[in-house]
């Protein structure tokens, strides 16, 4: 973005409109990080109806709100606009959610007809500036940057099926209706819409084509690849030459910068790389460069095979260890010979990543998608566009195109191929530690469960030097790999920093407390603790992302250190909980429902001799459940009555334990006989989209049910609960699928593996089978747990950090088999996947933080810091799992 844009400060000129009109009395006005919203004092808002977007780009936004204003403020509907260009440059990034995009201006009308009256004049007041089609809308005619949704108005929010807070608007009768926003207008069918039908519905490529769909007069689309804010990518046909080839699309004014410039141009640029490495065989050929419906479009090569992103996981799961790290050092050779070529050609490709690498079914790599790719003649601007993790940091921070980033990326590829992942190393405060040193204390991490050929750490880390002149070259790397076995002289492998990883860990887990500690916030009526919501956001109150998760783990934190900060927090975070939840109806589940809730509570309770908390939590426990048609642990009847056996066991309250029957013989009722076992199929009424399925792992399936079941056995003591936990352990015998020394299941049956993670794959379903073992002494189900174990173990190093897709779910489930086997090995392996956890937090002054899955900082249970912290613990305390109930040694 150049200065004379920056310059503009979007609310002086609300400010300099309000006093030119005279008409400041007549709003409030206020403003967030992210909007700036006005508010007529006079007039009442409606929940819903149709409102107006108005779209914009960074350079046209100023003139685009300037129009708007003299329109607006004559109005009384109230409305809101992106406070600085700053936002509206993320509004129209590619990385930007495509049912949000573009959405400079929102305008609330107060009603139909004032709707239709405002929108007409905005379309005659931005008429000829630009921006971006709102994807979500339908465009007020040809070329408007006004558009039109019916959605809600005001923030209303309920829980769906699945748990999470979504906004809704309510249909005619007042029923709910979630307000999805998706990359298509789809209004419902009961809204009656007050504009002129006049723009022609766009030709579909949104989706699987019905019927062939034409671009260009030439091409035929045959699937979408991916959908995103930029555009599309998609398989076709050339109807001349009959070749597939694949077509990328660039929407307009997006990632538009204050010069014009935007995605078009980079495909116009990718175009003229793939023309300059024509007949290289390093990337696909150009065919057609056309422009169709005003977006434009590239036509070419289509090259056969998958991604290397793809194939890095899908040749681990296929071929197992031994056979993977050989496969992966002859990837590495040709990732570095790619890079080599690529430069000899002259080409300076600023976004060599996994994403970006097809390899070919016969092994050979191929570039694709070169849309950021610098010929060396062209007069390229820096451009902080790139992938996070891959791309060097002064790449990301606008330096000039230089080479030496693309060894960064190179760098950050191999380490990708051949440990499945690059560390996600969030920015410290203060930043005391380089980033090279926080990679080579991961890259040590992978010697207890990935040992590294030597050789091969030092020459990741010569490549991704913090120092650009400092990184290696390809020529450098290529004689790495050809010593591969020793390691290079004056550049030692990643080895011992000489400090305990114990040490390491206790410091982590002291940080994770004070952050935890630190940032409860209980005048907050909506959050007592910050969580992410990038996979979406759930009831406040509840394990899985509320605060009930964090509440159970400072309790334990508490009952085995004494920690006397904790006692006064615990009290304050239970008490704040029990204000919101109600004893009179709650949802089913252990960590979406109630009950879940009930038992944090209970145990915050008892650990601080607080019987106001314990009655709360027991009356909360036993309240009537609203109906569920759902059988899981985390959402349905098994969920409940695990929660309700841990609190019989607690108590001893005889109608604890009638809610755990009525739990199995619900489960009993519902379970489906199968050849080999028995199933849980999804019913249509719990989930539409997931009717039949049949789930196997922990969270939603057979293994969580069977847990359950086995629980409910020891406390019903009646035959027919374990003779159904006892089948649904014959179903994953027979589902499971073992490779090398490791056993696998799909996510469900009949699907390929699934990754090992407590939610559908090998830790969650190995901690049912060594629990049945424990119970029946069947060495089946015994085995099988140990080679869920060594599946948990190998994968190690590719995996997140969290409990419910990563390592602090999978080191306890070898934490259980420790317990469970008395072999000393699993603690072992366990406390490896501790290091590698550790080595990639981020200390934050004195709190220390992790990324989730999406690079965000949680504080919840199955995503966050409060997770990983209640394993950490188990690695230093002889304790039992959390949401587990203890079976005998």
């Amino acid at each position: 973005m150049t200065s004379h844009a920056t310059e503009v400060d979007l609310e002086d000129l609300l400010r300099r409109a309000l006093e030119a009109t005279g008409e400041g009395a007549r709003w409030s006005t206020d403003a967030d990080e992210m909007w700036c919203r006005l508010t007529p004092l006079s007039t009442t808002q409606r929940a819903q109806g149709w409102k107006l977007h108005v779209s914009a780009t960074s350079a046209s936004a100023p003139a685009v709100l300037a129009k708007a204003l003299d329109v607006l403020l004559r109005e009384g509907s109230a409305f809101k606009f992106a406070r600085s260009l700053e936002q509206v440059s993320a509004l129209n990034s590619r990385a930007t959610p495509r049912g949000s995009s573009g959405k400079f201006i929102t305008v609330y009308p107060r009603s139909d007809t004032d709707a239709a009256r405002i929108a007409l004049e905005l379309h005659r007041a931005t008429t000829g500036l630009a921006g971006p089609r709102i994807l979500s809308d339908q465009p007020y005619a040809v070329n408007s940057l006004v558009h039109y949704r019916y959605g809600a108005f005001v923030a209303r929010q309920r829980l769906s099926d699945q748990g999470l807070l979504v906004w809704f608007y309510e249909d005619p009768d007042g029923n709910p209706v979630e307000d999805v926003r998706t990359g298509r207008y789809s209004p419902p069918s009961w809204a009656v819409s007050p504009f002129p039908a006049s723009v022609p519905a766009p030709p579909r490529t949104e989706e699987a084509p019905t019927g062939p769909v034409l671009l260009g007069g030439r091409f035929s689309v045959r699937e979408a690849i991916r959908h995103t804010n930029k555009g599309g990518v998609y398989r076709g046909t050339d109807a001349i030459t009959g070749a597939p080839v694949v077509i990328k699309e660039a929407r307009p004014h997006v990632e538009a910068d204050a010069s014009g410039s935007d995605v078009r141009d980079w495909l116009r640029a990718e175009a003229r790389t793939l023309e300059n490495l024509a007949g290289t065989g390093l990337a696909p050929e150009p065919v057609a460069m056309f422009e169709h419906g005003g977006h434009l479009f590239l036509a070419q090569e289509e090259i056969p095979g998958v991604p290397l992103r793809n194939w890095v996981a899908e040749h681990f799961r296929d071929v197992g260890s031994e056979r993977y790290r050989a496969d992966a050092l002859a990837q590495a050779g040709r990732l570095v010979d790619l890079l080599a070529a690529a430069h000899a050609c002259g080409c300076v490709l600023r976004d060599f990543t996994p994403g970006n690498i097809m390899v070919r079914p016969d092994g050979e790599l191929r570039l694709i998608d070169l849309e950021l790719a610098v010929l060396k003649d062209d007069a390229a601007l820096p451009t902080t566009v790139g992938t996070p993790g891959f791309s060097a940091p002064e790449r990301l921070a606008g330096a000039p195109v230089s080479p030496t980033a693309d060894y960064y990326s190179l760098g950050a590829t191999v380490c990708f191929v051949l440990a499945g992942k690059v560390p996600h190393l969030l920015p410290e405060e203060p930043a005391a530690r380089s980033a090279e040193q926080r990679l080579a204390e991961w890259l040590t991490a992978c010697e207890g469960t990935l040992p590294l050929p030597d050789g091969l750490p030092g020459m990741i880390l010569g490549l991704m030097k913090d120092d650009p002149a400092e990184r290696w070259d390809p020529a450098r790397a290529r004689t790495a790999l050809r010593r591969t076995g020793s390691p290079l002289p004056g550049h030692p492998a990643a080895g011992p920093t000489g400090k305990d990883p114990g040490d390491a860990t206790a410091a982590s887990v002291a940080g994770i407390v004070d952050h935890l500690v630190e940032s409860m916030t209980p005048r907050d009526e909506r959050r007592l603790w910050p969580v992410s919501t990038m996979a979406g956001e759930t009831d406040p109150c509840t394990v899985q992302q509320g605060a009930a998760g964090v509440l159970a783990v400072l309790t334990r934190y508490y009952e085995l250190t004494g920690d006397p900060r904790l006692p006064e927090r615990i009290s304050t975070a239970g008490h704040w909980i029990a204000a919101r939840t109600d004893t009179r109806s709650t949802r089913p589940g252990l960590h979406f429902g109630g009950r879940g809730t009930a038992w944090a509570l209970y145990d915050a309770g008892r650990a601080l001799d607080d019987r106001a908390l314990m009655d709360h939590a027991l009356a909360l426990a036993l309240a009537p459940q609203e109906p569920t048609p759902s059988h899981d642990v985390t959402h349905g009847s098994a969920g409940s009555g695990l929660a309700a056996a841990h609190l019989w066991h607690r108590t001893g309250d005889p109608r604890l334990a009638a809610l755990v029957a009525d739990a199995a013989d619900r489960l009993a009722a519902a379970a489906r006989p199968e050849p080999t076992g028995v199933s849980w199929p999804v019913p249509a009424e719990a989930v539409a989209k997931e009717a039949g399925k049949r789930y196997l792992g922990f969270a939603h399936g057979t293994s969580g049910i069977g847990c359950f079941l086995l629980a409910a056995a020891a406390v019903t003591d009646r035959r027919e609960h374990l003779d159904l936990a006892l089948a649904a352990g014959e179903e994953l015998v027979a589902t499971a699928l073992t490779v090398g020394e490791t056993a696998q299941w799909p996510a469900q049956a009949g699907d390929v593996p699934t990754a090992p993670y407590w939610c559908h794959g090998s830790a969650g379903i190995g901690s049912f089978l060594v629990r049945l073992w424990q119970t029946t002494g069947d060495d089946r189900f015994g085995d099988l747990a140990r080679r869920a174990a060594r599946a948990v173990v190998e994968r190690a190093s590719r995996a997140p950090l969290t409990q419910c897709h990563g390592l602090a779910g999978n080191g306890d489930f070898l934490l259980d088999m420790a317990t469970a086997t008395g072999d000393p090995a699993y603690r072992t392996s366990a406390e490896d996947l501790a290091r590698f956890i550790v080595a990639e937090r981020a200390h934050r002054d004195r709190h220390v933080v992790f990324p989730n899955e999406y690079g965000d900082v949680s504080t919840g249970w199955s995503d966050g810091s409060a997770g990983i912290l209640a394993f950490l613990l188990r690695t230093r305390h002889t304790d039992s799992r959390l949401w587990m109930i203890q079976q005998p040694g």
